[in-house]
């Protein structure tokens, strides 16, 4: 392979003794393994396609603590892959991986979650199902994020009384009580609650567990990055107060209009979250199997949306922390310049992954004639 390797940099991630490289990729946000997807060249298979610092899709030929990130792009691969051929009159022959990468490029996020939907919009088959499962370590991992919404699931059922099933995993559990007459009457007392048959159950709990536990992720991916980009928003202001930049328009400019983007971002994504809780709360004052199915289609609906604004912001982040560990890593002047020739490039592609998001954040204060600062990069 001859290719110029793109953006060869630290990894953004890395995964640890115990957790394995497969499940750190299949829970990224920012990491497809190709594998996943049916394509003709193995050699293709064998790769990753990564959003790179810009949010650009890229393909990852290698990856490693002490190697970096090697990347491809996406206009080179036919050529670099030898998957460039003619039709007998000379023309070029459309390849179709190449046409799959293309639509897999065009995807705002790598999370399980958003792949669910957009392989299925885009006609894109998988080649195992379980891909598109979170890693077991991260499902044990999720437990207290999953708790606060799925616990209120058997007190509201049961009651604060009954000891013996006090969260989700205890209703699963149910299925393998050893006293199964005891087991029986409260699978039923739930079914009768939810209007559905007992045979219902398994599939309900399977969707009820699964769309919490896409609930649980986002929040934990937001979490991740919570601190820095609040740490980011400090220096920003710090910037444009400082006396040194106060004849770099450009960079105050830069500043002012990353200060809105992220402050909408944060307000849509956090405010989301709220707009879930109030849904799940009310679902538990009259619980049922069409009640829940409502919640799971609010928060499937935004699948897309969280997924592609956090995955943006995760790389943003990451890319922050990687360079700037802490807070008295570099000086003020190395900051600024970082943010107008790296954190500012691609923060449009979050705008269109979020638009209606910002716009709903804003539109309060601003309404229909809001319109964003113009943001200025090198």
């Amino acid at each position: 392979m001859t290719a110029a390797l793109k953006d060869i940099g630290q990894s953004f991630n890395a995964p640890s003794d115990s957790y394995s490289e497969g499940d750190f990729a299949r829970d990224a946000l920012h990491i497809l393994p190709l594998g996943i997807v049916p394509l003709q060249s193995e050699a293709l298979s064998r790769t990753r396609m990564v959003k790179d610092s810009h949010l650009e899709s890229v393909i990852e030929v290698f990856h490693g603590k002490q190697s970096g990130s090697g990347q491809i792009p996406l206009a080179d691969v036919a050529r670099e892959f030898g998957l460039t051929s003619k039709d007998p009159s000379g023309l070029p022959r459309p390849n179709p991986d190449m046409g799959t990468l293309r639509k897999l490029a065009k995807l705002s996020s790598f999370d399980v979650y958003s792949l669910r939907i957009a392989l299925r919009s885009n006609d894109i088959p998988v080649n195992d199902i379980a891909a598109l499962q979170l890693s077991e370590p991260l499902k044990k991992q999720l437990g207290g994020y999953m708790s606060e919404f799925t616990r209120p699931l058997a007190k509201a059922i049961y009651g604060p009384d009954d000891l013996a099933v006090q969260d989700f995993q205890d209703i699963v559990r149910l299925f393998r009580d050893p006293d199964m007459e005891q087991a029986k009457e409260k699978l039923k007392r739930l079914a009768d609650t939810l209007k559905i048959k007992v045979r219902e159950l398994p599939r309900f709990l399977e969707d009820f567990g699964d769309i919490f536990l896409a609930l649980a992720y986002y929040k934990k991916c937001l979490a991740d990055v919570e601190m820095t980009v609040y740490e980011i928003l400090d220096v920003l202001v710090e910037i444009r107060k400082a006396h040194q930049f106060q004849e770099n328009t450009r960079l105050l400019k830069s500043c002012f209009a990353m200060q809105e983007v992220l402050n909408a971002l944060m307000s849509s994504i956090i405010g989301r979250f709220e707009h879930f809780e109030r849904s799940t709360n009310g679902m538990w004052e009259n619980i049922s199997a069409d009640r829940f199915h409502e919640v799971k289609k609010l928060v499937e609906s935004y699948h897309l949306v969280i997924g592609g604004a956090l995955c943006a912001l995760t790389v943003k982040m990451d890319a922050w922390r990687t360079l700037f560990p802490n807070k008295t890593s570099s000086g003020i002047n190395r900051k600024a310049e970082f943010i107008m020739t790296d954190l500012s490039r691609g923060i449009e592609s979050i705008r269109r992954i979020d638009d209606e998001a910002i716009r709903g954040a804003l539109g309060s204060n601003f309404g229909a004639a809001y319109q964003r600062p113009m943001l200025l990069t090198n």
